[in-house]
């Protein structure tokens, strides 16, 4: 399987001024883990997850007043549509993260995530070698 078929659809795009509230709000009632974030003042593309946002809050920091840009991950792992699931898979091991942003020729088109590549092993049967065991 490839992670075109894994992916979801739904990308949520926010911007660095954001803060860890917005963000945590968004991606609740859109029921995602994580949110693409675009700083159009760099041209560039990063990923906050939900994970970031409990840190931040954990750690004693005010979601109202903390914003994306402070807790956004910029070295990003880009997936495409077309890497298979254990490529995808790989890259999330040997990069310790749950999230793959897709890009195509014209950005971002979907996240994959563990549970995104999970999911489609459990319903095809379909346990790779490598992560069994």
């Amino acid at each position: 399987m490839l992670v075109r078929d894994a992916m979801s659809t739904v990308v949520l795009t926010i911007g660095p001024t954001h803060t860890l509230r917005q963000a945590a709000r968004l991606m609740s009632a859109r029921r995602i883990g994580a949110a693409v974030v675009h700083d159009p003042d760099t041209c560039g593309l990063g990923i906050i997850t939900e994970r970031d946002i409990l840190n931040a809050v954990g750690s004693g920091q005010n979601p109202d007043v903390e914003t994306a840009a402070g807790h956004t991950t910029t070295d990003v792992v880009f997936a495409a549509p077309a890497w298979t699931l254990e490529e995808a898979a790989e890259a999330m091991t040997h990069g310790g993260f749950r999230h793959l942003i897709v890009l195509d020729d014209n950005g971002p088109v979907g996240v994959v995530s563990v549970r995104d590549i999970i999911r489609c092993w459990a319903t095809t049967g379909r346990h790779p070698a490598a992560l069994v065991g």
